[in-house]
């Protein structure tokens, strides 16, 4: 039997058709109605002519429709491409045109953004949600004119399901292809590592177009649990909704439980429902989890890619205090090595790369055989990522991804910061690194060596950047260098070697 996940919906909704499946801002849907709701928005691409493997996008906030559009083009076989709307228009295009998507469906608040985009990108069809500009289809009128029977199901197991677009280190964004199978097998590997339950709660208030609140939302329909959306995260309406909902786990990143914490009211809200958080992007810092610890709620970190459809290794939270900095063990489904430059593995405590073999590794990047060729080798995902296990074979994370900044849990690679700087003529060298920041964990801080007689400020900076980059994006701090940037014989920028003369 071959898997598909929009029958997943189907298959919950038959074993579970009276019990809230989904809940947002006030709104409660069965499971049943959930699915027959995906049902309508799969015969309305249907009828727009989406077949099997086109490729649609979808620039929304998190709502109830994006989630049926996600399990009704999942029925039908079309590829789900999630747009991360923080980007800039001439970001959307790029992905838009290198996915090659046929229809967009968007959000109306977005619909200035995707004016910018009309004209630029392949799409042909536009549905939108919410009042419709002249000519785009009403999602609303769409989905209330077709049937809520199963559709005819296509695509299934190795066929691909969503092209999730993570920035590269070159600057370019990659589509990491995600199947059927790998969405399936996350399911599997987190819940038989961690303490999912049937019946559960959970609250998700990070954004869909990241695989790690997407898949989150499969795992629920998988194991029958109710999600608990949020349209976006706020520190009081989220502990507000953990009260309010009951709420027996949710996701997070550091900011958020960091955020959360300085609430002065947290103590008046009752959570005594939630058992644990499942938290990733970064390693939580150890007061966190303290703090969380003495709230009642133990914090389980977990280490993935979007190229392994989000979970690879989790630390229990019983292990949290005593494997500080420690990401964890493999997950059930998961093989995690640590190998040097020859590929050989390394001891315990030596670092390596750190590279991951399940059934939840991607299928390819998208348009990218080189890329493909070059990440995954004889089955091994090569994270780029360096590490080290322990004697007990806990995983530590050394460095994330070279060079990656993880602000407030977005993955930024000062390489496509650097490329728009260098335009800038004041300065004769530019490198752009992540420094500590007590809110969002790192802040994008830019190193720039100037040219003789030139001055450049922070504000300079950022009106360069504003139009160019996504606002999570543009540098919030400055050093200026009055030496050479550190650099290999080869001429590399030694970023690691800038931050420890610069004390970032």
């Amino acid at each position: 039997m071959k898997t598909n996940i929009g029958l997943f919906l189907a298959k919950r909704a038959k074993l579970d058709p009276h019990r809230a499946g989904l809940i947002f801002e006030g709104r409660e849907l069965t499971f049943k109605a959930w699915n027959e709701r995906a049902n309508r928005a799969a015969h309305g691409f249907a009828s727009l002519g989406i077949r099997p493997g086109d490729r649609v996008g979808v620039l929304m906030a998190n709502s109830p429709e994006f989630l049926e559009c996600f399990f009704g083009l999942a029925k039908i076989g079309a590829i789900v491409v999630p747009l991360n709307w923080r980007l800039t228009p001439p970001e959307l295009a790029y992905i838009a045109n290198d996915a090659g998507i046929v229809a967009l469906a968007y959000g109306a608040e977005y619909a200035q953004t995707v004016s910018a985009l009309r004209g630029k990108i392949p799409a042909a069809s536009y549905v939108v949600v919410g009042d419709a500009p002249g000519g785009d289809r009403s999602y609303a009128a769409l989905t209330a004119s077709m049937p809520d029977s199963e559709p005819d199901a296509a695509g299934a197991g190795t066929d691909p399901l969503v092209i999730m677009f993570t920035s590269g280190t070159t600057g370019k964004p990659k589509g990491a292809v995600l199947t059927h199978d790998n969405l399936f097998y996350d399911s599997c590997t987190v819940t038989m590592s961690t303490d999912w339950r049937w019946g559960d709660r959970v609250l998700i208030a990070l954004p869909l177009f990241h695989i790690g609140a997407l898949i989150d939302v499969v795992i629920d329909v998988h194991i029958g649990s109710t999600t608990v959306l949020m349209k976006a995260f706020d520190p009081v309406g989220f502990l507000r909704a953990l009260q309010d909902h009951k709420i027996d786990s949710f996701l997070a990143v550091p900011a958020m439980l960091h955020f959360m914490l300085q609430v002065p009211a947290i103590k008046e809200f009752d959570l005594s429902s939630v058992r644990w958080a499942l938290c990733g992007t970064a390693p939580v810092p150890v007061p966190l989890i303290q703090a969380w610890s003495g709230i009642g709620i133990a914090i389980q970190q977990v280490y993935g890619l979007t190229e392994c459809t989000g979970g690879a290794a989790v630390l229990s939270a019983q292990r949290a205090l005593d494997k500080v900095g420690s990401t964890g063990l493999p997950m059930f489904h998961t093989d995690i090595r640590v190998v040097d430059d020859l590929g050989h593995d390394s001891a315990p405590g030596e670092i390596g790369e750190i590279i991951i073999r399940g059934p939840h590794v991607m299928r390819e990047y998208w348009n990218n055989p080189q890329a493909t060729a070059e990440t995954v080798r004889d089955g091994w995902l090569h994270s780029g990522d360096l590490g080290r296990f322990d004697d007990e074979g806990y995983l530590y994370i050394v460095e994330r991804k070279k060079d990656m900044i993880i602000s407030g849990g977005e993955n930024i690679y000062p390489a496509e910061i650097e490329s728009v700087l260098t335009a800038l003529p004041q300065c004769a060298e530019i490198a752009v690194i992540g420094v500590p920041d007590p809110d969002w964990g790192e802040a994008v801080c830019v190193v720039a060596r100037l040219k003789e007689g030139q001055s450049l400020t922070l504000a300079e900076v950022v009106s360069h950047c504003t139009g160019k980059l996504g606002k999570y994006k543009i540098p919030k701090r400055l050093v200026i260098s009055d030496d050479a940037l550190a650099r290999t014989p080869t001429g590399k920028l030694l970023k690691r070697a800038l931050r420890e003369k610069l004390a970032c």
